[in-house]
This record gives C-alpha cells, sequence and structure tokens, in this order.
C-alpha cells in the first residue's frame, strides 16, 4: 500500500531500540522506550507557500509521544506536522 501525507504531513518509521544495556541486560519489549530516531517515509506537499524542510529518506529525531502511529503492512509507522520534527540527523 502507497500512502502520500497531505499538507505539512510528514510519514516516519521509528528505528529499534536498544535490545541489550551496555551491562548485558536483555531489555524486555514492555521496558524499552520509544526511539526518537526515525527515517521519513513520505513528505506531504507543503502548507501554503511554505515547502517542506524535509525529504524522503532523510533520518529524524521526534518526540517519544509525537505523532499517531499505525501500522501499515505489518510496519509501524508514525504520522507528523513537520514542527514535530525536533532535528535533522546528518551524516
Amino acid at each position: 500500500m502507497s500512502l502520500k501525507p497531505l499538507h505539512d504531513r510528514v510519514l516516519v518509521q521509528r528505528l529499534e531500540g536498544e535490545e541489550k544495556t551496555k551491562g548485558g541486560i536483555i531489555i524486555p519489549d514492555t521496558a524499552k522506550e520509544k526511539p526518537m530516531q526515525a527515517k521519513v517515509v513520505a513528505v506531504g506537499p507543503g502548507k501554503g507557500k511554505a515547502k517542506m524542510t524535509v525529504k524522503k529518506g532523510d533520518m529524524v529525531l521526534i518526540g517519544k509521544y509525537a505523532g499517531n502511529e499505525f501500522k501499515v503492512d505489518g510496519k509501524e509507522l508514525v504520522i507528523l506536522r513537520e514542527e514535530d520534527i525536533r532535528a535533522v540527523i546528518e551524516k
């Protein structure tokens, strides 16, 4: 299925969190925090005359509870406004 966000919305996929601590303790799924790093999957056209500053493939930082989460084709995705993106990670 293909999704195209509207207006100033961005579709992202959160990156997987750590499975173990540095000491070697395995973290169960129920105790894991939501990862803040995500990959941009799709970008809307922008709102009004304002153009979007992120593009597909960008790595970004988002808030733990930002946006709305849902599943499509077995993938967990988040849709949020561009203003909810905290930063773009540059390589």
